[in-house]
């Protein structure tokens, strides 16, 4: 049985102009991976490591892999766009077209008490009329194309997988959203209130044998526990 590690980015850059790059949290996240995966043996079978194109997957994957040691081991490491996430500012902006302006969206977040919980309650009603069906003409991936996507990425990966073999696959929240869905069972209406828990680095882990995958663990985050910093826990 092979085993496909499922890791959701370090945390990007939220609130900044350019989101698409990790902040020094998500550098530090990825690199405890890193060590974690050093201290539990996870290290030494990973011959096949799969990224999204987001720069965010990108530095994820290379401080994880800066913080193990050098291996003569052959380590295949791919890109794959299926594992990239949605065009979350596009969905944001059909909600609030204002926030097109960031000054304007700068200003909103300024006068907000609680500037997490408020930038979440907004975007939820954003993500919520993307995934509704209602609207899809306005996008230029609506939710069932980018749910086909995430499938058809999912498939390329199988075809690449050895018995026996464990893959790592730095993506995003929206990607190992659409998969646990397609695992368990998980109504559209229901699916955001997974993605929303997904934490910064979180492993999912899920275990294959030809005509069969299925969800071993979901989001352990053990490596920034076991830092016993509070801190080192984000969601976005």
């Amino acid at each position: 049985m092979s085993s496909i590690y499922l890791v959701r980015h370090g945390q990007a850059s939220f609130g900044a102009a350019d989101y698409d790059q990790l902040s020094e949290l998500g550098m530090r996240q990825s690199a405890l991976l890193g060590q974690w995966l050093v201290k539990t043996g996870q290290d030494r079978n990973m011959p096949l490591l799969v990224t999204g194109s987001h720069r965010r997957h990108q530095q994820s994957s290379k401080a994880c892999l800066a913080a193990m040691p050098e291996t003569k081991a052959e380590r295949q490491v791919l890109h794959d766009p299926g594992f990239d996430e949605f065009d979350h500012l596009q969905v944001l902006l059909r909600y609030m077209p204002q926030f097109a302006d960031h000054a304007v969206f700068m200003e909103y977040m300024a006068q907000q008490e609680q500037r997490g919980r408020a930038f979440q309650k907004v975007f939820a009603k954003a993500v919520a009329r993307w995934v509704s069906g209602e609207h899809d003409g306005d996008y230029s991936e609506p939710w069932p194309l980018f749910k086909v996507r995430c499938s058809d990425a999912l498939a390329r990966l199988l075809e690449q997988v050895g018995p026996g073999q464990s893959v790592w696959v730095f993506t995003s929240g929206g990607p190992i959203s659409v998969i646990c869905q397609q695992l368990l069972a998980i109504p559209d209406r229901q699916i955001f209130e997974l993605n929303w828990s997904l934490v910064n680095t979180g492993v999912t882990k899920l275990l294959y044998r030809p005509g069969r995958v299925s969800l071993s663990y979901l989001n352990s985050f053990a490596h920034l526990e076991s830092a016993c910093d509070p801190g080192l826990v984000s969601y976005r």
